[in-house]
């Protein structure tokens, strides 16, 4: 299985709604690495990386039925796989 990267930018009420923390636990869980970020603009930026199958499950959860807040849109885009580890927020 392919190791990749996505970024993906989300928009809607996904700021203080703990959503940062709901990609972390979902990253944990899949074993991934990235970080999350709230934008000035109220979009969350989103960067994960690990096996294509767990990302590509992680990204399609990022709109999905358990997402807090409320979703209006992910934009993504792969990136270069970086080797990184571990999950962080800020």
């Amino acid at each position: 299985m392919s190791t990749v990267r996505v970024h993906a930018l989300v928009s809607g009420l996904v700021q203080g709604v703990g959503y940062r923390w709901f990609v972390r636990g979902l990253a944990d869980a899949a074993g991934l690495s990235g970080w999350a970020r709230n934008l000035p603009d109220g979009r969350v930026e989103v960067e994960l990386e690990g096996p294509e199958d767990d990302v590509r499950a992680v990204v399609a959860a990022l709109d999905g039925r358990r997402a807090p807040g409320s979703v209006t849109g992910v934009v993504q885009e792969e990136r270069p796989v970086q080797g990184s580890s571990g999950f962080t927020t800020a």
